[in-house]
């Protein structure tokens, strides 16, 4: 880690001013976002249909469509991660599993990186949202949610990144 010093220590987020070196050799003070990573996934059934949130944000300033995804825990594998949140926040499970890859969320000032899935052979189990979490599941056809995201309906990054790669592992 950078010299510097913690601003602020939250439940998810650490936010330090940190001294970095520049390539060119210049030294520059960086608000920096410390965030543990998160695993986002596309659920898609065997009709085609995929899994989508209509969650509430506060920061969003309300409801926005998005897949499912979560931190991890401390300590947690990002696939793990992923097969939890899924089950948590949409009551499914699946038997297939393919990674993406994964994307940096906002890497001008945080060091989030958001781990993809692909999950298939779903089958509904038990859902069991966070106290903090207000949504509903939909499942729309894959090619609705991909015109969802072209006309700016699905406008979060990691569902946009996520349903992209996807398009090619399905």
């Amino acid at each position: 880690m950078a010299d510097g010093r913690e601003i602020y220590r939250g439940r998810i987020i650490t936010l330090r001013l940190e001294e970095a070196r520049l390539p060119t050799g210049d030294r520059v003070m960086l608000e920096i976002v410390h965030h543990p990573g998160a695993a986002a996934i596309v659920a898609v059934d065997g009709d085609d249909q995929v899994a989508l949130l209509r969650q509430y944000r506060h920061a969003a300033g309300g409801y926005i469509w998005e897949v499912p995804a979560g931190t991890l825990a401390p300590g947690e594998a990002p696939d793990v991660c992923a097969r939890r949140e899924l089950r948590e926040e949409t009551g499914l499970t699946a038997t297939q599993w393919t990674g993406l890859g994964s994307v940096l969320t906002t890497p001008g000032f945080c060091d989030e990186r958001i781990h993809l899935f692909l999950a298939r052979g779903l089958s509904q189990s038990v859902q069991q949202l966070d106290a903090d979490e207000v949504l509903t599941v939909s499942r729309v056809r894959f090619a609705r949610a991909l015109e969802m995201v072209a006309s700016g309906e699905i406008d979060d990054a990691k569902s946009i990144a996520a349903l992209h790669r996807a398009t090619a592992r399905r």
